[in-house]
């Protein structure tokens, strides 16, 4: 594989496993950003690392260095991938990225097809490893004749337990504004055989505890559309299909009072443009009658629900502690959504020595064909290495390795599917399991529980 080159895209937290991957494989890699700068800081020190600058929207550009090289890795937004996808195309170039399928992708199955490339997706985390664990199962328990009843999975990216102490139990390693916008998703999934919906405003209501084992104190909610799981898993019998996401207690009934009092609106607001003191802000937002913190707390209560007086002094104590009472001066973003991102990215973020965890589990009800029932879990807990060592987060790790491995698959003819892929069959996804779990000692735990 010494003389296949690879052209990646973009330069997030987590390109750097794919890369350190694709450099010990002997492949040489460009690095490519929009700005050269960037791709330099990701290059630099990774042997058969080339950093360049280029931007996607010049077509012209983008088909010249596509031609240049086997494979793409596609890591910038997912509204790029088809552009990516149709130079790929027009090239006859694989193409591989950690992004969901979207419809604009699927309308390029049969080109990618004629073309005679693979574009293999969601191979990261979630999506990823998720689907890996999930049709295994599913696959296993239909070859010996039984049915999948219920099928529950849950992921989290959190800060490890020992370093969660903010309100939010929670520290941004990417957008924060991506984090706070996908809280107002609306989100739909089967229970009980029915299609059950929930708006947006109401999902941080819905969150339940869920136990995964005692040491954690996790509460979770589903993540968007569920529904089409039951045909992409192939589980026409199942009755129960959630899939969602995973916090920390306390988490959502935080995030249910800034949606309550406006501050997750992405809604243009001139006083936001701007500098002014939070507590000035904070008073224009609420409709308050002045900027006293007696009066904001009365707004925040005329707008909120607690369950009681001790929930509202913690939540209280909490909007405290991110300073919209202050006197410090805002960020001037033009909208509240943006401001407040502004403000928990400089008190949110991971500091030296702190750690990440992710926490994925699907929890399986099983109807054997004898007619005998079984709930078993797939479980990942993984720790990342301390902020500042130099090593991998455990988001970047979980992400950024399953794409590397993919990219190698693909180069070195193992996964020879052609069109737009997903890893939903065993034939693409066992050599994924055995390559994650033997070389990265990536894997998902296995037990029976009733």
């Amino acid at each position: 594989m010494s003389s296949q080159r690879v052209l990646m895209l973009g330069a997030g937290f987590v390109t750097k496993p794919t890369l350190d991957i694709l450099s010990d494989a002997g492949i040489e890699v460009s690095v490519a950003c929009r700005t050269l700068d960037s791709a330099r800081k990701l290059a630099e020190g990774v042997k058969l690392a080339n950093p360049i600058s280029l931007d996607v929207n010049d077509e012209k550009a983008l088909d010249a260095e596509v031609a240049k090289h086997d494979l793409v890795i596609s890591l910038i937004p997912y509204t790029y991938h088809p552009a990516v996808i149709r130079s790929a195309i027009r090239q006859s170039k694989h193409v591989v990225t950690t992004s969901y399928v979207s419809p604009a992708m699927l309308e390029l199955d049969q080109q990618c097809k004629d073309a005679g490339i693979t574009v293999l997706n969601e191979i990261g985390l979630d999506p990823g490893i998720d689907h890996l664990y999930a049709i295994k199962t599913i696959e296993e328990v239909h070859k010996a004749g039984g049915k999948i009843l219920s099928f529950l999975s849950y992921c989290g990216g959190l800060p490890a337990p020992e370093d969660s102490g903010n309100p939010l139990g929670y520290k941004f390693s990417w957008s924060s504004r991506g984090v706070l916008l996908a809280l107002r998703n609306a989100a739909s999934f089967y229970q009980g055989g029915k299609v059950i919906s929930v708006e947006g405003p109401e999902l941080m209501a819905t969150a339940k505890p869920y136990h995964i084992t005692p040491g954690f104190a996790f509460v979770a909610y589903p993540n968007r559309d569920s529904t089409p799981y039951r045909e992409r898993y192939n589980i026409p019998e199942c009755q129960t299909i959630i899939r969602g996401t995973l916090r920390y207690a306390g988490f959502p009934e935080f995030i249910k009072v800034l949606v309550d009092t406006g501050f997750l609106s992405d809604k243009e607001q001139d006083f936001l443009k701007t500098p002014c003191t939070w507590k000035e802000a904070t008073a224009k937002i609420l409709g308050a009658q002045s900027d006293s913190e007696k009066d904001l707390t009365w707004a925040i209560s005329s707008k909120a629900t607690f369950k009681d007086t001790a929930q509202k002094e913690h939540l209280l104590a909490g909007l405290r502690w991110i300073g919209i009472f202050s006197d410090e001066e805002i960020t001037p973003r033009g909208n509240p959504l943006d401001c407040l991102c502004a403000t928990l990215e400089k008190k949110m973020q991971f500091e030296d020595g702190e750690r990440d965890l992710v926490m994925l589990q699907h929890k399986f009800e099983i109807e054997h064909s004898n007619g005998a029932r079984e709930t078993r879990t797939s479980t990942l807990c993984e720790y990342g290495s301390p902020y500042g060592s130099g090593g991998y987060s455990a988001m970047a790790r979980l992400v950024g390795v399953p794409a590397g491995v993919g990219t190698l698959l693909v180069l070195n003819g193992t996964i020879k599917q052609r069109g737009v892929l997903a890893p939903m069959s065993g034939d693409i996804n066992e050599p994924l399991i055995k390559e994650l779990k033997e070389k990265y000692g990536i894997e998902c735990i296995e037990k029976t529980i009733t």
